[in-house]
């Protein structure tokens, strides 16, 4: 489709960016020099500045030299959100090694899986998954094993607490095999060593990124050093305001998503901001960092929106500072944009992306014109077409739904060892998203579902969200998801799944009664089920796979039952 979009754009947002020729650690190693005694992490009371991460940087970078790690060979990074990630990630990508990072809440099938594909043979955890690693070290590649503790980074007296609190739970303590490296040990033994110099272009791959696995089986996402520094740059450009130098990011999306990855840790190191770090979303621990550290920019997802909206000491907390909020992963429901922003005066805008795109590619303007239920416009340097479902040939008219397809230098270089589906998703340079939407005359672009997602019922095409929207709507409920299941007669049915707010009560028969009067007929669920909560990835992302899956075994054993 034509660029209309670009006549949307808000002042200060440009139609096309220059991308240096640098790759991510060569743009963190500017970003070092220039903000050298500026905080560049604040984790659990403790800081670290750009000039001490650098350094750390370096020194890890040297032992993982000494162990054999060259250009091109992949670093898993198994850590939560925490001071040793960045040190990790920057100290791995400046000897031209590929990052893996890998979700802390895997098990062990699931670490197995994604340490054999990306073929890693260095891993980087804690203390608390060195057992499970070490059992199924004999099924991978893996050689090097670094080990730390959670409270290496603490500040003394807290790790003091956390040492005591530990050694009471029995069996806790851990032992380290001798072929393998403390982190913390490493870091001081090389310090003040500089790694050898390697050469990395933009066209390099920096990291190995692995899908979120909600439709099916996790693909290892290749993203160039070039993807990612776009991607950051673009992300950038979309604050207008944003000021280097001055930003405090709050970071609790975990980094081993592409939308943490982006939006936190590279858009804030590469660009002198300090990151306020927390290992995962609990409510009282973000309200108090909100209040404390001040942070002028907070991604995140719907979920943690809601939590802090229903918080029931809300009033407690100085939450004023947030300034922008890029949400993505998930459907942002327009009530609750809108509670977030009188709470807090800042802008929370909705915003769409992918693994495979690095990921941000829409978003809708920050201080311009925002359309509700709407992804926005596309990045700079970004295009979007709507192609029909069946052959992905045919572009679709203004508001007529369709596959939505991207092209833009955030876009991943394929899939890693799938070329069938590499091919099958990369064609003619488009990014053939699975996702099902529609743009409207001003090149909006409005997400209806996943292409996995839709439901066919009764021979209509049925898109979850719709229903969704109008659940979020309804004051007493908190969070809803909506899926299809089997239904001997209209093939699928549709059911929902309610949280309520605390305090609140429903019924089944009230909920399909609220939906008629929003809804067609043939799109009010036909079945309810209340729930204390969703199944999620830990990025927020609701696992209407699971939800599925939770049904059809109920099928099978009544099916087992009645034989």
């Amino acid at each position: 489709m034509e660029k209309v979009w670009l006549n949307h754009y808000e002042p200060g947002v440009p139609h096309t960016l220059d991308y240096p020729e640098l790759s991510l650690y060569q743009l963190f190693e500017q970003s070092a020099q220039t903000y050298k005694e500026k905080s560049a992490v604040h984790f659990m009371g403790k800081e670290l500045t750009y000039e001490e991460l650098q350094s750390q940087a370096e020194s890890l970078a040297s032992a993982l030299t000494e162990m054999g790690v060259k250009k091109g060979d992949r670093v898993a990074v198994h850590l939560p959100n925490s001071t040793q990630f960045p040190i990790a990630f920057f100290a791995a990508l400046s000897i031209g090694a590929i990052v893996v990072p890998c979700n802390p809440l895997y098990v062990a099938r699931e670490m197995e899986y994604q340490l054999k594909d990306s073929g890693a043979e260095t891993i980087i955890t804690l203390t608390r998954f060195y057992n499970m690693i070490k059992e199924i070290q004999p099924k991978t590649n893996l050689k090097n094993v670094i080990v730390s503790n959670i409270k290496d980074y603490f500040p003394g007296f807290l790790r003091f607490l956390y040492t005591v609190a530990k050694e009471k739970k029995e069996g806790d303590k851990v032992e380290i095999a001798k072929e393998d490296y403390s982190f913390t040990e490493l870091i001081s033994k090389y310090s003040g060593k500089k790694p050898p110099q390697v050469q990395v272009a933009p066209s390099d791959r920096a990291v190995f990124l692995y899908t979120g696995g909600t439709t099916g089986v996790s693909k290892g996402a290749i993203l160039q050093h070039r993807n990612l520094v776009a991607n950051c740059l673009q992300v950038k450009s979309w604050c207008s305001d944003y000021e280097d130098g001055k930003e405090v990011i709050l970071g609790v999306l975990p980094f081993f998503h592409s939308y943490g990855l982006t939006t936190i840790l590279n858009l804030g190191l590469l660009n002198g901001a300090k990151l306020v770090l927390l290992p995962r979303f609990e409510l009282e621990n973000v309200l108090k960092a909100i209040d404390k550290q001040k942070p002028t920019l907070f991604p995140g997802v719907p979920t943690i929106y809601v939590a802090i909206n229903n918080a029931q000491d809300l009033h407690k907390y100085d939450i004023k500072s947030i300034r922008i909020c890029i949400s993505g992963a998930a459907p942002l429901p327009v009530e609750v944009q809108q509670e977030f922003e009188k709470n807090t005066g800042g802008k929370l805008v909705e915003g769409y992306g992918l693994s495979e795109t690095s990921p941000v590619t829409h978003a809708n303007p920050v201080y311009g014109k925002r359309k509700p239920g709407s992804i926005g416009l596309p990045m700079p340097d970004t295009e979007f077409k709507i192609v029909d479902v069946e052959t992905g040939d045919k572009e679709m008219p203004v508001g007529e739904a369709g596959e939505i397809c991207l092209r833009g230098p955030q876009v991943m270089e394929g899939y890693l060892n799938m070329p069938d589906e590499t091919a099958q998703s990369i064609r003619n340079g488009w990014f053939y998203t699975g996702d099902i939407a529609k743009a409207d005359e001003e090149g909006y672009a409005y997400i209806v579902d996943r292409k996995k997602d839709m439901v066919i019922a009764g021979g209509f095409n049925i898109y979850p969200r719709d229903i969704e929207e109008v659940l979020y709507a309804h004051p007493k409920i908190m969070e809803a998801a909506v899926a299809g299941i089997r239904d001997p007669y209209r093939g699928e049915t549709l059911k929902a799944y309610i949280v309520l707010k605390e305090g609140e009560s429903m019924t089944e028969e009230e909920i399909i009664e609220y939906c008629k009067s929003s809804l067609a007929p043939y799109k009010v669920p036909k079945l309810v089920e209340f729930r204390d909560e969703l199944p999620k990835t830990m990025i927020g992302k609701v696992l209407r796979r699971m939800l599925r899956e939770e049904e059809e075994k109920k099928n099978q054993e009544q099916e087992t039952e009645q034989q």
